[in-house]
């Protein structure tokens, strides 16, 4: 989630990220941000401190009483020392001042996602079906699955709440960014896609769909 307000920079930042093969959801105030963060999907959040409703800073607890665990790097052109000290200390885990070069805001970015704390849970498994949530990497049976970025993101969110229901919403909220436009039925056709190449691959599981609501990723008896 990119958290700014400013539309060039946001823009920027957009462009370099979705070039990295990440969905970016872009909000540019604190009240939509506060709203956002409460579906818990992000990976990682960039924010802005200077926002037209408050000092970004604000929105950290509220952030972290949703997704406790998700990475916050503050990107600010308020980059003095006692500025950057009270980033870290509301709960950022890195404090970027602007301008800054593209290169290095990629360099922290892997570099807070490589943190063990980042995520609560670094492997699940369902079946002969394991899923590196640090790495992005599927594998059945040990080997790995190549999947597109959009089919990874679906399985992602699948195996997190596996034997259980996950609505469309949530689904669509994990694969696609605010800004996507979405046919009725690309959803359907991702899922559809994924559930023929873990048939390939020898998967034990199934993609059930729950109509009307949502899929739910279950083991093969």
């Amino acid at each position: 989630m990119l958290i700014e307000d400013e539309a060039g920079m946001a823009t920027a930042l957009r462009t370099v990220l979705e070039r990295e093969g990440i969905v970016v959801d872009h909000v540019a105030n604190a009240a939509d941000a506060r709203e956002a963060a409460r579906s818990g999907t992000a990976d990682l959040i960039l924010l802005d401190r200077t926002l037209p409703d408050g000092d970004g800073l604000a929105l950290i607890p509220d952030i972290r009483r949703d997704n406790r665990g998700v990475p916050i790097i503050v990107i600010s052109a308020r980059g003095d020392v006692t500025d950057r000290v009270s980033g870290l200390d509301t709960g950022a885990d890195d404090y970027l001042p602007k301008p800054f070069a593209m290169e290095e805001m990629l360099a922290r970015v892997r570099a807070v996602r490589r943190r063990p704390a980042s995520v609560s849970v670094q492997r699940v498994q369902l079946g002969n079906l394991a899923y590196d949530l640090n790495n992005d990497e599927a594998t059945v049976d040990g080997q790995r699955l190549n999947l597109p970025r959009r089919e990874l993101l679906v399985l992602a969110a699948l195996m997190r709440r596996r034997g259980r229901t996950v609505p469309r919403s949530a689904l669509e909220d994990a694969v696609y960014g605010f800004d996507d436009e979405i046919q009725s039925n690309t959803l359907d056709s991702h899922v559809s896609r994924l559930r023929k190449r873990l048939s390939e691959a020898g998967g034990a599981v199934e993609i059930h769909a729950i109509r009307g609501v949502g899929y739910l990723l279950r083991q093969t008896s």
